[in-house]
């Protein structure tokens, strides 16, 4: 699929659905809890339904038939034995945090997903799985997928390298099903406002978990998770893409429906934007958010140690400011569906975007942007930033691999349509 992109500006209120990151922890805990959990407003993309399959192969029972509230009879903290290899599809977070549940279990599982998926770093989480007494190897000996998994792991201490949250996550949520507990060494952990969401939703389920300073974690063993009914907030991370669109036209667009107090860094796009001169509104006590276009901005550095994904947008973004727009701390945009921040750069340079980059950082030159045909790489979020770049670039622009837009914002096209952009959605182009 295709979208194909003319300049056009955005006006009207919009809701942007479910946080991607929070439901696939729901779906996780809801699975694992004793009792049944009904949590309402999940996100009905892809990526969530890869979870739910694989944790349903664990043998929990999801009830996704009202896409409103998602209901969940869970496995009472003893997850099975699968029956089929565990497929995460494209899931990242979904990959990581069952090969650690799979490490709970007394005998054998295969965890793998999609050809993105078999090439994502994993040696660190096996190494600390083994380190915790389960059996782990990947099949081709090369710290990826697939991996077969034997359990049960019993608990103890471990390190990891802090660049990836999404290695300390599955560890956090499997500790607590261990008989002896799980102590984590980090190594200046990056990625926190994920940690935060993760120990946030444990609670939720009844598990707790501490930390010294982000440096170490503690996970005491022999605890349970517990039914509950939860509300997963709008995801910030999918605001960022109507949000700077509006910022860089003649737009104004108002968001309802946002939770200030969310764990989401991406709740940093507002600030990020009026930081930049941006015109940004806050009403009902930050809930309701206005972006209105056409002050000029300005380059500012932004630290992205909490926002990894938010790289895409923010390159659009710094493509409209004058000046430089310096992106820092960046390293964990490059473990993604693909090398994020080099995949935006290549992608907008074709559009005219002036950019230098090194390993940590991306600085991005004020650039008039022109259409050009994007290749979007099997990454929703490059084919989101790049759709809002072509919002503002002369003439037409055509981005592949539109459809993997559902992967986390599955009604993308939808909203920005009903907001007056122009882009058409194709199969063939």
């Amino acid at each position: 699929m295709h979208f194909i992109v003319k300049p056009s500006h955005l006006n009207g209120t919009t809701r942007i659905p479910g946080n991607k990151s929070a439901s696939a922890r729901a779906i996780v805990l809801g699975g694992l809890a004793e009792g049944v959990s009904r949590i309402t407003n999940p996100l009905p993309g892809v990526d969530s339904f890869s979870i739910v399959g694989m944790m349903r192969a664990l043998g929990a029972r999801i009830d996704t038939s009202n896409p409103a509230q998602w209901v969940f009879e869970g496995v009472a903290n003893r997850p099975q034995v699968p029956a089929c290899v565990l497929d995460a599809g494209n899931s990242g977070t979904g990959y990581y945090l069952l090969a650690a549940i799979a490490a709970l279990i007394d005998g054998y599982s295969v965890i793998s997903g999609d050809y993105q998926i078999c090439r994502r770093p994993a040696q660190p989480l096996i190494d600390a799985l083994n380190d915790l007494g389960a059996s782990v190897f990947s099949t081709r000996d090369a710290g990826v997928a697939p991996l077969v998994i034997k359990g049960p792991m019993k608990g103890g201490r471990t390190k990891l390298p802090g660049v990836n949250s999404q290695w300390l996550s599955p560890l956090l949520i499997a500790g607590a099903l261990t008989p002896d507990g799980v102590t984590v060494l980090e190594d200046d952990l990056m990625e926190r406002p994920y940690v935060n969401m993760t120990m946030g939703w444990m609670q939720r389920f009844g598990a707790t978990c501490s930390h010294r300073d982000y440096e170490e974690f503690t996970i005491p063993g022999g605890q349970k998770y517990l039914a509950c009914e939860a509300v997963v907030p709008a995801d910030w991370g999918s605001s960022g893409y109507p949000m700077v669109a509006a910022a860089i036209t003649d737009s104004k667009v108002t968001f309802v429906g946002m939770d200030p107090d969310d764990f989401a860094g991406e709740k940093a796009y507002p600030h990020i934007i009026k930081a930049m001169g941006g015109n940004v509104a806050f009403a009902d006590g930050g809930r309701t958010v206005t972006v209105e276009g056409g002050n000029e901005l300005h380059g500012i550095e932004i630290d992205c140690s909490g926002t990894p994904d938010a790289v895409p947008a923010l390159a659009v973004l710094g493509c409209k400011a004058k000046g430089k727009t310096v992106l820092r701390n960046i390293a964990a945009s490059r473990l993604k569906e693909t090398d994020r921040t080099r995949s935006i750069m290549e992608e907008l340079t074709k559009m005219g975007g002036r950019f230098e980059e090194t390993p940590d950082t991306l600085t991005i030159h004020h650039s008039d942007l022109k259409g050009a045909r994007i290749d979007g790489r099997h990454d929703h979020r490059i084919v989101m930033a790049s759709a809002v770049a072509a919002l503002i670039a002369k003439g037409e622009t055509v981005i592949g691999d539109a459809e993997y837009v559902a992967v986390s914002f599955p009604n993308f096209h939808q909203l920005f349509t009903d907001l007056g952009a122009d882009i058409q959605r194709v199969e063939q182009a």
